[in-house]
């Protein structure tokens, strides 16, 4: 089995066997160059000992595969960039806390904020949890939670930041346990 998949399926088995204990709801929102939309569910965020677990009840996204990454700034704004207005840019890049430069595995030596993909059934509901061993939940207070259209390969090449795209939902995590 590969690794992402024992990933996934180690998650789902830490929130179904009540290891992982529900820390921080992050109410997510559909996002454009208009600003901040209506809410598409939540998010949340569990520590256990593994690392975070990342449980969606999200519904109204697109079916596929979604890159799913902890942004550095706790704002889902739109911003303008190169004249172009990005949605929700006010959350700046992936949290990249040791400087690693590159986008990578959720278990490897990239941004810390890179998570597994997260998966849309053909219904647009979002419920399969994910796992970031390399987080603990205070690494995600004043950050941002963002969801991207398309999937994400763990590489900057032949895209950059995974190739997912433009980002289609975000929350605000207002605060962590201490």
């Amino acid at each position: 089995m590969s690794l992402p998949r024992q990933l996934l399926l180690g998650a789902a088995a830490l929130s179904l066997a009540g290891f992982a204990q529900a820390d921080i709801a992050i109410e997510m929102h559909a996002v454009d160059k208009s600003g901040v939309g209506k809410t598409i569910g939540k998010v949340v965020a569990s520590q256990s000992r593994y690392g975070v677990v990342f449980t969606p009840m999200l519904k109204g996204l697109s079916p596929g595969l979604h890159g799913f990454h902890v942004h550095t700034n706790p704002s889902c704004e739109p911003a303008e960039k190169e004249g172009k207005v990005v949605p929700a840019l006010g959350a700046g890049g992936h949290y990249d806390p040791e400087s690693a430069g590159r986008h990578g595995f959720p278990w490897g030596d990239g941004h810390l904020g890179d998570l597994p993909a997260l998966f849309v059934n053909d219904g647009g509901t979002a419920d399969s949890p994910v796992l970031a061993p390399r987080l603990k939940l205070p690494d995600l207070e004043g950050r941002a939670l963002m969801i991207h259209a398309g999937g994400d390969n763990y590489s900057d090449n032949p895209k950059p930041l995974g190739g997912g795209g433009s980002r289609v939902a975000c929350g605000v995590v207002k605060s962590a346990p201490k």
